[in-house]
């Protein structure tokens, strides 16, 4: 099982640098699991990204699919009290810090955490977690 942010999976969706790597990490283990606010994340920037009709469409026909298959974290008072201790320690911006907290409380440290958002990445490390990205 691997968590996945929203900046892996946007690159399966929109071409980007790195898409190439992050569909090669993303298929090398099928469990997916995320948190739900990726959902929001997900749909807002491929609105933002895709300025076609039709390629937006498309995109967001594959990740409906996508999302239909990976397990969601819900960000139940646990998870973003814990998300809110990450921002205060790590500095992480809120978003990553609920990403993190939904990583760890399903994973635990030595989990996987697929993000290509740098800074993400190295709040994620400073918790144990093992980061697939930058």
């Amino acid at each position: 099982m691997q968590y996945v942010d929203t900046s892996a999976l946007l690159k399966r969706y929109v071409d980007e640098p790195d898409s190439d790597r992050s569909e090669t990490v993303l298929l090398a283990d099928p469990e997916w699991v995320t948190a739900r606010h990726t959902l929001i994340e997900t749909r807002r920037n491929l609105a933002r990204l895709l300025p076609s009709d039709v390629a937006r469409a498309r995109a967001l026909e594959a990740f409906a699919a996508d999302w239909e298959r990976m397990s969601q974290v819900e960000l139940d008072a646990t998870t973003c009290e814990s998300a809110a201790a990450i921002a205060v320690s790590t500095g992480a911006r809120t978003l990553d810090a609920l990403h993190i907290a939904a990583a760890l409380r399903v994973g635990g440290a030595g989990s996987t955490f697929v993000t290509f958002d740098a800074k993400q990445g190295g709040a994620a490390r400073a918790l144990g977690l093992v980061v697939v990205g930058p």
